[in-house]
């Protein structure tokens, strides 16, 4: 409605683009409000409210914009607009987040991303964005770029352009202020950039592509991914034997099957797409943070973040570190691995540890636990008549040391210092195996 007469200014709140264009569309609009009969057209009355409120907020009447958006957010309470009561909610968080109210606006966000993870799926990038706006605001810049990445991810699924450009100004904005703290202080580059630039260290020095080649690649990077895994807070681990529900794991594998093929896109080489309702489902009826804590000791939260990932014939995914907002630990898990009977060798998921290869062959019902931000990992080569589809999970920390690693190992800078020397044993390739908690 007055979306054309709103821009953003460099911290990202909403600002006018031509104030006293903006202030005449308000007097406008509260002109048809008052206009309106009472209790006739309550519907409206919610539509209008909102939007004066929204102008008034971007012109700096804070007071105003409550009352007006908090008016709007009752109206959607009182006709059962559960959709208006998630946006109107965020909209009254940010009205109380720019006057000062952080608790307020805290309250609001948090009610407005229950209500929209349970009933309105589909609103879950704007609450995850408005949240992370908030938090970064507050002082948690690691909280903020969880929220955005989240949102990020959705917001490509939706192929929306200029609401992708918005959540990556947002991770921008997150990316410098988190620079500005901490580079003067661990005296390497941020988690975000230092991720990014080791992912691009390792893929010009080895590939996933062809696994004949590993022995002769590995002695370039061992010493390197050496220092990498001294910090994980989480050591690769095979779990075979969970006995997952097989008809949670059918809906995952028809869901993710749907997802990919109505709003899958690609990601370094791979499909991805946001989980739905079977997902949630597994969540609610399988305690994964068990699952994790058991299998590595470190205590975690449940999953605040999952993605489907489905490869085809002839894809893969080379070596790389995920980003720290994923979280501290990973569970990869198998919901369908379909290959011909004759296939030689089949696709696996690999990692890079201080001394070898760890290969993975995955079937329905496996699943690998494992730290992304600090294990090398991917996915070799699908052959003719291979497909696999995945789910990955993202766990917290219960403890909030296991979230911050400090004096994070540089990227090399070359290659002198990491050949293998005469006396150092080849590489081997191990078969990741083994069973949790026993």
């Amino acid at each position: 409605m007055l979306d054309h007469l709103i821009t953003h200014d460099d911290n990202l709140r909403m600002v006018p683009t031509d104030r006293n264009e903006l202030a005449a569309a308000v007097g406008h609009l509260q002109e048809e409000l008052r206009a309106l009969p009472e209790g006739s057209d309550t519907a409206r009355a919610r539509v209008l409210t909102r939007w004066i409120g929204i102008a008034q907020l971007c012109l700096g009447h804070h007071d105003e914009a409550r009352t007006s958006l908090r008016q709007s957010l009752e109206l959607a309470v009182t006709i059962g607009n559960s959709r208006a009561v998630v946006a109107t909610g965020l909209n009254l968080g940010d009205a109380h987040r720019y006057a000062g109210d952080v608790r307020g606006a805290d309250a609001l966000y948090r009610s407005a991303l229950i209500t929209a993870r349970y009933h309105h799926p589909e609103l879950m990038d704007f609450a995850l964005q408005h949240t992370g706006k908030h938090l970064m605001e507050c002082g948690d810049p690691a909280g903020a770029r969880a929220h955005l990445q989240e949102a990020l991810r959705l917001r490509i699924a939706k192929g929306d352009a200029e609401l992708v450009k918005s959540t990556q100004a947002a991770l921008e904005r997150v990316e410098l202020l988190i620079s500005q703290a901490d580079a003067s202080a661990t005296g390497h580059a941020v988690p975000g950039q230092w991720s990014r630039q080791w992912t691009a260290w390792l893929q010009s020095r080895i590939t996933t592509r062809t696994p004949s080649r590993w022995a002769q690649d590995f002695p370039t990077v061992r010493y390197a991914v050496a220092g990498l895994t001294a910090h994980q807070r989480v050591h690769p681990c095979h779990l075979r034997d969970q006995s997952f529900p097989s008809a949670l794991l059918t809906a995952m594998a028809e869901e993710a099957e749907k997802a990919v093929a109505a709003d899958g896109y690609l990601h370094n080489g791979k499909w991805n797409a946001a989980t739905l309702d079977a997902v949630s489902l597994f969540v609610g009826q399988v305690d994964l943070a068990d699952v994790v804590s058991r299998s590595s000791g470190l205590a975690v939260e449940p999953p605040h973040t999952a993605v489907y990932i489905a490869y085809e014939e002839g894809q893969r995914l080379d070596f790389h570190l995920d980003e720290f907002g994923f979280g501290e630990a990973n569970l990869i898990l198998c919901l369908k691995h379909e290959r011909p009977a004759e296939l030689p060798r089949a696709s696996t998921t690999v990692f890079l540890t201080a001394d070898s290869y760890l290969e993975c062959d995955l079937a329905a019902g496996d699943c690998i636990v494992f730290d992304g931000a600090l294990t090398p990992h991917g996915r070799t080569p699908l052959s003719a008549g291979e497909s696999v589809t995945l789910v990955c999970f993202g766990f917290r920390a219960r403890e909030q040391d296991s979230r911050t690693v400090t004096h994070l190992p540089p990227v090399p800078s070359g290659r002198a210092a990491l050949g293998r020397p005469e006396s150092a044993p080849a590489p081997r390739c191990a078969t990741l195996c083994g069973h949790a908690g026993n």
